[in-house]
């Protein structure tokens, strides 16, 4: 069996790759061709081009590269109609990932098509689903409350866990290697580098505001390789020189010795919440990205512990509340006594699934219902 897989950002390769173990330990000798990055690229797949092409968002910031895109759009399916794979799996980024999709049933429409992350309907541009709907056959959540709308949609669904429940944790041992003198800070800028650039400064002039009342602050600053450069340039200036750390092991190190946390709005607060760290959310954009949201949200927070939660305990500034002045105060409290996380952390992390079987295997049963029901039970 062969599957075409598609995924444009860090966040994808990493479900990509989980899945394509499942797959592999369900249906051995299943193939794969395909996008993807490092992690995906680890498991056996050969990306068509580098997956880093696809990882920029909002609107004015893709705009520029809108006739690249559309090549790309037109490359990859003509590559997933080439492949003749049993189905396509095209995982989040669902602007590019829908737009191959409906190329792709356009000329094949008996192919099964699968996306994997369902879209954010729930919180904006409620009509995505049944647009969506058009050329996806079947979905993968990773949020318990999402079936409901791909199913009403008219899609088949399955909440297939988060993959943040099955990550490892740092051990004592890796703790360790973190722990110093003052209070630990992460700073989490993003992965894209529309993110990094728009935050560092902003993170800089927190960290300012924080020194000034913990001189000895620590800061560990984990990022991923397509970003590390620009981090270490940008983070030059800062008044306490971060430990910028690539190394996954150090990572989980950092996220579980970490004091508090001030990080960019998306999956990094279950990261977060997965290793009891108190945390505090910003995030800007393009002013005319950010104004078109705010104007279509539905949901009063863009942070998901709050929302699987069902508090709103974890404090975020977006748009033009990402200040120095309004986001330090907040992780002053934190730092002082984070508590008041903590049940909305653990309550996250219920619901999305764990102690239950690793959603990377749970996802692959899905897959394999779509496309081999006899191997998929």
């Amino acid at each position: 069996m062969k599957l075409f897989l598609i995924a444009g950002e860090p966040s994808g390769d990493r479900l990509g790759a989980a899945l394509m173990q499942g797959l592999k330990t369900l249906h051995p000798g299943v193939r794969f061709e395909g996008i993807g990055g490092p992690l995906m690229q680890a498991e056996g797949l050969t990306s068509l081009f580098p997956m880093e092409e696809l990882s920029i968002m909002g609107i004015a910031e893709v705009l520029p590269r809108y006739f690249a895109l559309k090549r790309r759009i037109a490359q990859s399916a003509a590559a997933a109609l080439a492949a003749n794979p049993a189905a396509m799996v095209t995982i989040d980024s669902p602007d590019f990932c829908l737009r191959v999709a409906a190329l792709v049933k356009a000329a094949r429409p008996d192919l099964p098509t699968i996306h994997y992350v369902a879209p954010s309907v729930w919180a904006w541009r409620p009509g995505r689903a049944a647009k969506m709907a058009k050329v996806i056959d079947h979905v993968l959540a990773l949020l318990p409350f999402e079936p409901p709308y791909m199913t009403a949609a008219g899609m088949t669904c399955d909440f297939v866990g988060h993959p943040v429940v099955a990550e490892p944790l740092a051990t004592a041992a890796q703790t360790a290697l973190m722990q110093g003198d003052g209070p630990l800070l992460l700073a989490l800028p993003g992965s894209r580098r529309a993110e990094v650039t728009r935050l560092a400064p902003v993170i800089g002039e927190t960290l300012a505001a924080i020194k000034a009342v913990h001189p000895n602050l620590r800061v560990a600053l984990p990022t991923v390789r397509h970003v590390a450069p620009l981090v270490r340039d940008l983070s030059q200036g800062w008044p306490v020189a971060p430990q910028i750390i690539e190394d996954p092991a150090l990572k989980r190190a950092a996220f579980a010795a970490a004091d508090v946390a001030l990080a960019a709005s998306g999956t990094v607060s279950l990261e977060l919440a997965a290793n009891d760290c108190p945390m505090v959310i910003a995030y800007d954009m393009n002013r005319i990205t950010y104004w078109l949201m705010r104007r279509a949200a539905l949901i009063d927070t863009a942070t998901l512990v709050n929302l699987v939660s069902e508090t709103r305990v974890v404090p975020e500034f977006l748009g033009d509340r990402c200040r120095a002045d309004l986001i330090a105060p907040a992780l002053l409290a934190l730092i002082k006594d984070g508590s008041s996380q903590t049940n909305a952390m653990r309550l996250t992390m219920q619901r999305l699934g764990k102690g239950g079987e690793p959603p990377g295997l749970r996802a692959a049963r899905s897959v394999l219902k779509v496309v081999a029901p006899e191997g998929g039970a």
